[in-house]
C-alpha cells in the first residue's frame, strides 16, 4: 500500500514483507558501504597529493594517474549512489550508511511507524516513530506479531 509522506508516496511493509526483504538489501546495502571506503581512500590519497603539492610550493604530477584516480573516485561514488536509489526505489529508507541503518515504513493500530533494522541484526526486532530515531527504538510487541502471524495485512 502506498500512502502520501511529506509529498511523496510511501509503500508501507509488513513485518514479513519486510524481512524477506533482508538479504538483498543487505547485500546492497554493504555494496554502498564498500563503495563508500573505497572512495574515501581514493579521495585521502588525491588530498594527500594535493597538501604535498601546496607544502612543496608546486611539483610535476602524473596527471594521467591524477585522472584514473579521479574516475575511480567517481565509479565508487556511483556504485554508491546507485545502490541507495535501488533500496530506496523498494521503499526502504536509508538512514546511516556508516551505521548500516534501515527503516521499513509499516502500518500498526491505524498509524504508520517505522520498523527499525542495523546491518549485522539476523533480523527486524525494534521499531520508532516516524518523528523518532535509532535511540527512540522499541522492542517489536504484539501488535506486529499478530498481524504477521494472522495473515492479515495491516499496511
Amino acid at each position: 500500500m502506498f500512502r502520501l509522506f511529506k509529498g511523496k508516496a510511501m509503500k508501507t511493509f509488513t513485518l514479513d514483507e519486510a524481512q524477506s526483504l533482508l538479504p538483498v538489501l543487505e547485500s546492497l546495502l554493504k555494496r554502498a558501504v564498500e563503495g563508500k571506503q573505497e572512495a574515501e581512500r581514493v579521495e585521502a590519497g588525491l588530498s594527500e597529493l594535493a597538501r604535498r603539492i601546496y607544502l612543496s610550493g608546486g611539483m610535476k604530477v602524473d596527471v594521467l594517474s591524477v585522472a584514473k584516480q579521479r574516475a575511480e573516485l567517481e565509479a565508487h561514488l556511483q556504485r554508491v549512489r546507485e545502490s541507495i536509489a535501488e533500496i530506496d526505489s523498494i521503499g526502504v529508507q536509508v538512514k546511516d550508511i556508516d551505521a548500516g541503518l534501515l527503516d521499513f515504513p509499516c502500518r500498526v493500530d491505524d498509524q504508520v511507524v517505522l520498523l527499525c533494522w542495523r546491518m549485522g541484526e539476523p533480523s527486524i526486532e525494534h521499531w520508532h516513530t516516524l518523528e523518532s530515531g535509532f535511540q527512540s527504538r522499541q522492542p517489536l510487541d504484539e501488535r506486529f506479531r499478530r498481524r504477521t502471524n494472522s495473515g492479515g495485512r495491516p499496511n
